[in-house]
């Protein structure tokens, strides 16, 4: 058989998974979550959640992956057998749902840099109802979405090195080159400073429980953890990589984009004299508004600049999320990548149609699909609660008490010290180990218990 593909070098490996980290998390999410909790306090919290929560759990999944060489399934199965190779399946058909309302969502921002580019977007007067009607085109996001799909599998099929390595290390400096280019124009504007002094200067009076909670939640779903990415992803790297360095460097460059694009977004948002509590139409609806503001030239090239840093956020988390089912069915199949791909890409499309559909095409699919939390939701919202805000912690539950119970902490100890022999009886070595085996299954069950109370029975304790 074949030596399994890997990495070319350390770096290819950060670029992936920090591409892997970044998305639509950090520009469309992490902004309204901010707008919503407080501004600065809130990133201060979200600040450390990353540290205390995420960074161990990476540190967790990239070891497992390492150890074992393989997929999701294949690592939990290898140490754990069977039963625990359940909680890796349950990651591979999570990443099979969450891409499948994922590239609607991803086809919305190419959408709009389309519409944005054309000068379409910019000239509408209710923005509102512009991007209810456009979510509603099943023509528009058919074809846009469809064409997100083609370009995630062309870049999956090209295989670990050709095709994840090599458009990593393109995207994420062209990701960061957009966005320092756009901060560097909305800090210009009148009123921009407004916007500066909300993100930056806490309010520590805001700091409440559901700050906190919104925060750790938003944390773990930044970093794209709790579905098995990064345990694939740490499965195609060397035995002399520095796990901890490595994770520290993702987690640092996830947290770094996050922070600037609420650097670019609410000085644009003060500078109209507008409010940063817009929630998830702040992208959609009330950006688009603030471009048009500046003038039509303007606004039309700053608004194509932010939508089009939006879709290459997206793409480098697409990328990940296909390559997890596309992993474990190379691994456990032995099925040939480019069709493995082409089967997946065509399958997670056509999983996604309802997701597309539910947003006022289909009277079935939209508000109503299903009823709990006291209103209506809609497929697209199901499948997002069951599998992503719910179904993300819940992997990186299972998988913190994965390591404390079964593999143990003393082995994956053994794993980060190849690599890194100064690892053994270190600070970060008691610190992971305590995250591990006691904090992080406590604070991850918690917010798995909490948000399923608050999502499918309609009790939150914060209101």
């Amino acid at each position: 058989m074949a030596p399994r593909s890997g990495f070319s070098s350390r770096i290819g490996f950060i670029a992936a998974a920090a591409g892997s980290a970044v998305g639509l998390g950090n520009i469309w999410r992490f902004p309204y979550e901010t707008g919503e909790n407080g501004g600065a306090a809130f990133l201060l919290i979200y600040l450390i959640c990353t540290i205390l929560i995420g960074f161990p759990v990476m540190v967790g999944e990239i070891s497992l992956g390492r150890n074992t060489l393989s997929n999701p399934y294949g690592a939990y199965k290898k140490i754990g057998g069977k039963t625990w190779g359940l909680v890796g399946l349950f990651g591979v058909i999570g990443g099979i749902m969450i891409l499948s309302f994922y590239n609607v969502v991803a086809g919305w921002a190419f959408g709009y840099f389309v519409e944005m580019s054309t000068g379409d977007l910019i000239h509408q007067e209710h923005f509102g109802a512009f991007f209810g009607e456009y979510v509603a085109d099943i023509g528009d996001n058919f074809l846009y979405s469809l064409i997100f799909m083609i370009l995630t599998a062309f870049i999956v099929m090209r295989g670990v090195q050709k095709g994840i390595e090599s458009a990593s290390k393109i995207l994420m400096p062209f990701l960061f080159v957009i966005l320092i280019g756009l901060i560097v124009y909305s800090l210009t504007l009148e009123g921009a400073m407004e916007g500066v002094k909300f993100y930056l200067i806490p309010d520590f009076s805001k700091i409440t429980l559901s700050t906190v909670y919104a925060a750790m939640g938003q944390a773990f779903f930044s970093l794209s953890l709790g579905m098995g990415a990064l345990i694939t992803y740490g499965s195609y790297i060397h035995k002399q990589e520095n796990i901890i360095s490595s994770a520290g460097i993702v987690t640092a460059a996830d947290f770094t984009v996050a922070f600037l694009a609420g650097l670019l977004i609410f000085p644009l948002v003060f500078s109209q004299g507008q409010e940063p509590t817009a929630g998830p139409g702040l992208v959609f609806i009330a950006l688009p508004g603030i471009f048009q503001a500046m003038g039509t030239t303007a606004g039309a090239i700053i608004g194509s600049g932010f939508f089009l840093l939006l879709c290459v956020a997206a793409l480098t988390s697409t990328i990940s999320i296909l390559e997890i089912p596309v992993a474990y069915l190379v691994d456990e199949k032995k099925w040939d990548r480019k069709w493995v791909v082409i089967g997946l890409a065509g399958l997670i499309f056509l999983i996604g149609i309802p997701s597309m559909l539910s947003q006022g095409a289909v009277e079935i699919f939209s508000a109503g699909f299903m009823h709990y939390e006291g209103i209506d939701k809609s497929f697209l919202d199901v499948i997002d609660d069951v599998f992503n805000t719910v179904g993300l912690p819940l992997g990186g539950f299972l998988l913190t008490l994965f390591i404390a119970i079964k593999w143990k902490t003393s082995g994956m100890s053994q794993e980060i010290l190849s690599g890194n022999p100064n690892y053994e009886g270190s600070f970060m070595q008691r610190f992971i180990n305590a995250m591990i085996a006691i904090i992080c299954p406590v604070i991850l069950g918690v917010i798995v218990l909490l948000t399923i109370l608050e999502k499918f029975v309609g009790v939150s304790l914060f209101s």
